[in-house]
């Protein structure tokens, strides 16, 4: 759910009161200023389509044809025509009649449907150890089963959920001017709701009006109450028991138990046999007291509620595991070559799983394991691609990576509306519209605590970003435009690596674009940079193989304008496809298998040579790209100089805690606050762990933090932290 941002003309009229500073912004500044619309041409785009390489059928039956061209609907919009009576009291409490129309499933019998589940038979047949065949008789298991269930849920209060229905209703008309839905996205999950299989809704909260707000939307939309699992430690005895019959889940308390106590084995089975999909009517109590405040605010917002392609679990557990490769740790791919003992990367991926591996996901196998952490990368890069980027996360990233110094206003509108088209060029949707004006002072008013509006004799304004904690802010809203970037920016950091042995940092682009940059070398750098940075960054799906994402980095640089094509003596153009010079094997190799090294197309490709583009635009935007992935890799550099100066052993906590201040020591000396994130301390050392950097080692009192013997010494300290500082560009 992503909040919009759109100026009406309330708040217009409302800043007229605000002295000379408004009627400046009203004045236009004598330039014709151009509206922003969310899309290019005629038709949005639609981003988060399910993995054609694991989920095929899903993503050609599930995806709806017309979905470009549908539109949104507002679904808190209720009026006279919702119902199915008319007249003037019906206009009044058409609100209460809605709620009364809206489809309650009843409640099925799952007492004996968990009593005919496999893992629960196998209890009662004695099957498993512990279970009831050991002495246990069947029907005081079946009480035990229907004590538990009696915990977990109750039977749905159809009069309380009218009531609360109506209730919400009313509540986010009064909050939000609309709550707009994709037409073609509901249209597709009614498709898969037609399957007869129950629906599993995977939520990134980007909101604390997520606990309820989206349970709200698939109610109205006909998909029925929607369930969730909650900790009943959070819950009193009486808001658990009314929570349960609003659709809430409760674990019992014996679930959590470790797994070789027999106690909870019973317990743990029931919850793995009903578990239901995700969402609920909760969390409006806490944000009720978050919203308190601001009740009586006139100015409100807009919501937009994103959903991704819907796929078939069960087609992905089929497909997945053909795509599963040999993969190594990150200590054997990249530590030799950061201590210069090899110079050739491995044709393996990396192995890197950072799904913590507590609760249900331990009673699985293995191989089960990585399905479920697998399929989590995979819904996790739809949803971040199917989100909306916002104009604080565009004016955000402006004002850290160009203007920390500060800006004159004119110049920083020409560059949003710059940013913007980027952005819907790149096929990402954008969550504003409307004038240019009017979307820059509301977004400036939104980031009034992290910038300053300096009035100048021209007849114009400097944005000027607040040193501190204003910049820390401004980092973690940019982190939103990141994935539309990704590729670009990636690639713009190799090549700043590939070309720091070569010339100056701070040389001319002139003498930078007079390198000849080879293929070869190219995957080289941008393979080394992929294995640096963590995957939770990239968010690769796990069926895609990192010579895949090399060549679409490669081909993005290229598409962007930064890297032109250059032919050498005696080689074949680039712009000839022809087919005639293809192997037999290639012509039925699969996607992504670039394993015969034998083939003459493959060493004529990679014989092919790139230089930097000498247009006037080039050199602005190579250094913005950089800048994009200058927070974490300027992390993971001050994470690699503190090496020496932690106090090691130490818990993974606390060493993090360390890091973590010493990164603010730092912002201050140096004036990197885009670094100074706790999140980022703690990435960076995970990140040092899967390198052999770091060591976890049993103690007394718990893991500790160990230096290992490889980095003990300082040389070998600074050779980490000089791979790393090759790829930021200053």
């Amino acid at each position: 759910m992503d909040t919009m941002l759109k100026s009406s003309p309330q708040t217009q009229q409302r800043s007229n009161h605000n002295g000379q500073e408004t009627r400046f912004w009203s004045s236009g500044f004598g330039m014709k200023m151009e509206a922003i619309t969310p899309f290019l041409g005629k038709y949005r785009p639609f981003m988060g389509r399910c993995c054609q390489t694991c989920t095929p059928k899903s993503w050609e039956s599930l995806f709806h044809r017309s979905i470009m061209d549908l539109g949104f609907c507002n679904v808190i919009l209720v009026k006279e025509e919702n119902t199915r009576f008319r007249g003037w009291l019906v206009r009044r409490l058409c609100y209460f009649l809605w709620s009364l129309e809206q489809h309650i499933p009843t409640s099925s019998d799952a007492s004996q449907k968990i009593m005919e589940n496999t893992g629960v038979q196998n209890l009662l047949s004695g099957r498993v150890p512990g279970g009831a065949g050991e002495g246990q008789a069947p029907d005081l298991v079946m009480k035990e089963v229907q004590r538990i269930l009696g915990y977990i849920q109750a039977t749905l209060g159809p009069v309380l959920l009218r009531l609360f229905s109506w209730a919400l209703l009313w509540f986010l008309n009064r909050l939000f001017l609309n709550v707009q839905l994709h037409k073609g996205q509901m249209k597709m999950v009614h498709k898969a709701a037609q399957e007869g299989s129950p629906l599993v809704f995977l939520s990134t909260h980007k909101s604390l009006l997520d606990g309820f707000l989206l349970p709200f939307v698939l109610f109205s939309q006909g998909l029925g109450v929607v369930r969730v699992a909650l900790d009943p430690r959070t819950c009193s005895p009486a808001l658990r028991a009314l929570l349960k019959k609003l659709g809430g889940l409760f674990l019992p308390p014996e679930a959590n138990l470790s797994l070789d106590s027999s106690d909870g084995i019973l317990a743990r089975a029931v919850v793995r046999a009903d578990l239901a999909p995700l969402g609920l009517w909760t969390g409006a109590l806490a944000v009720f007291r978050k919203l308190y405040n601001c009740w009586g605010c006139n100015r409100r917002a807009c919501v937009r509620v994103h959903l991704a392609q819907p796929f078939s679990l069960q087609e992905y557990t089929i497909n997945a595991r053909s795509c599963w490769d040999s993969r190594q740790t990150l200590e054997h791919l990249l530590q030799p070559i950061v201590l210069g003992e090899c110079s050739v990367v491995p044709d393996t991926e990396k192995e890197q799983e950072w799904t913590p591996s507590t609760g249900l996901l331990l009673t699985l196998k293995e191989e089960d394991q990585l399905l479920v952490r697998r399929l989590s990368r995979h819904v996790l890069s739809a949803s971040v691609a199917s989100s909306a980027v916002m104009s604080t996360a565009i004016m955000a990233t402006l004002l850290l990576l160009k203007h920390q110094k500060g800006v004159v206003l004119s110049q920083l509108l020409g560059e949003f509306s710059w940013l913007t088209e980027e952005t819907l060029l790149r096929g990402f949707d954008v969550g504003f519209s409307g004038q240019l004006r009017c979307l820059a002072q509301h977004t400036l008013s939104l980031l009034k605590a992290q910038v300053v509006l300096l009035r100048v004799h021209q007849g114009d304004l400097v944005v000027v970003p607040r040193p501190g904690p204003g910049l820390t802010y401004l980092a973690r809203l940019s982190k939103e435009l990141l994935p539309t970037f990704l590729s670009e920016a990636v690639g713009a950091c190799a090549v700043r690596g590939l070309l720091a042995g070569r010339v100056p940092p701070e040389g001319p682009w002139e003498l930078q674009g007079i390198e000849l940059l080879s293929q070869n070398e190219l995957y080289r750098q941008i393979l080394m940079l992929l294995h640096l940075l963590p995957q939770d960054l990239l968010l690769p799906q796990p069926c895609q193989s990192s010579y895949c994402y090399c060549q679409e980095v490669l081909d993005r640089l290229i598409q962007c304008g930064l890297l032109v094509a250059e032919e050498t003596p005696g080689s074949r153009p680039a712009c000839d496809t022809g087919r005639q010079h293809l192997s037999a094997k290639l012509l039925w190799k699969p996607s992504g298998d670039f394993t015969d090294s034998e083939s003459d197309d493959f060493e004529e490709l990679g014989g092919r040579c790139f230089r930097l583009s000498q247009q006037s635009r080039c050199p602005d935007f190579f250094l913005f790209l950089c800048r994009l992935l200058s927070p974490i890799l300027k992390a993971f550099a001050q994470a690699a100089a503190f090496l020496h100066l932690g106090q090691l052993p130490d818990s993974e906590v606390s060493y993090s805690e360390q890091l973590f201040q010493f990164l603010q020591d730092c912002a201050q000396e140096e004036g990197i606050f885009e670094c100074a994130d706790p999140n980022l301390a703690i990435s960076a050392i995970w990140t040092f762990k899967d390198l052999g950097v770091l060591q976890q080692m049993p103690s007394p009192t718990g893991p500790q933090l160990h230096l290992s013997p490889t980095f003990a010494s300082r040389d070998n300290q600074d050779k980490l932290e000089q791979f790393i500082r090759q790829f930021i560009c200053s």
